[in-house]
């Protein structure tokens, strides 16, 4: 069986930033699927039947067999359960688009920097898993879409900002009626971060096909050299 040929970095670099897209967007799928899914149970949305059931042989506070509504029993436990699916997708969805954006802003400033990185380099954390890099992309002056990038990172500072601002004022002692007010406000904006850092890692993902365009030329030159050679090189039959 014929090994499968190396791939050239610039391809190999651009494959693990899709990695990160794909691993993204699929816990943005998963998290707007359990949002629909608590929707269903929604106390406000839905009428509960309120039809109830004896339950032989579990007295109430006066003696008799109590009741149950089961339907009631059983949209709240469906609450509960996609409540939390709801919630660890989000930090799923959060976790993966912030590695997504900033391992494609990390990919764009190897490449122009003249490094020619295989893949994404994260650093871990004490548990061993990868943490976000730094998110900014500096040097794309020439980049079509580069005010759109700019937009895109501070809309995605804003919700990490919001994020910081609310979290210090969740941790005081004391937060007065005004600040709780704040705190309130932070938290919305904050809820924002997976959908900025998706869409910053879009625009970075296509910045970094952007910064290959010259080490793929490069790499194609150098291939049509080396066919050549190979073709001079061949005896005259």
């Amino acid at each position: 069986m014929s090994e499968k040929p190396a791939q050239h970095w610039t391809e190999s670099l651009f494959d693990s930033v899709y990695a990160l897209y794909e691993t993204a967007n699929e816990y943005r799928t998963a998290y707007r699927a359990a949002q629909v899914q608590s929707t269903t149970v929604d106390f406000l949305r839905r009428m509960t039947h309120e039809g109830q059931v004896t339950l032989a042989g579990r007295p109430n506070a006066w003696g008799r067999d109590s009741t149950r509504t089961p339907h009631s029993q059983a949209l709240s436990a469906l609450h509960r359960l996609y409540g939390t699916l709801e919630s660890e997708t989000q930090g799923h969805y959060e976790e993966a688009a912030l590695l997504y954006a900033s391992g494609a802003a990390w990919a764009v400033r190897a490449v122009l920097r003249g490094e020619q990185p295989p893949r994404v380099v994260f650093q871990v954390d004490d548990h061993g898993e990868p943490g976000p890099n730094a998110l900014e992309i500096p040097g794309l002056d020439t980049y079509a879409e580069g005010p759109a990038l700019d937009a895109a990172y501070a809309a995605l500072v804003r919700c990490m900002q919001a994020a910081e601002y609310g979290e210090d004022l969740a941790g005081r002692d004391y937060v007065s009626e005004h600040e709780a007010g704040e705190m309130h406000q932070a938290n919305a904006v904050a809820d924002g971060t997976a959908d900025a850092a998706f869409a910053y890692g879009l625009i970075a993902q296509r910045a970094v096909s952007f910064a290959l365009i010259g080490p793929r030329r490069t790499h194609e030159t150098e291939l049509a050299q080396a066919h050549a050679a190979k073709q001079t090189d061949k005896p005259t039959p």
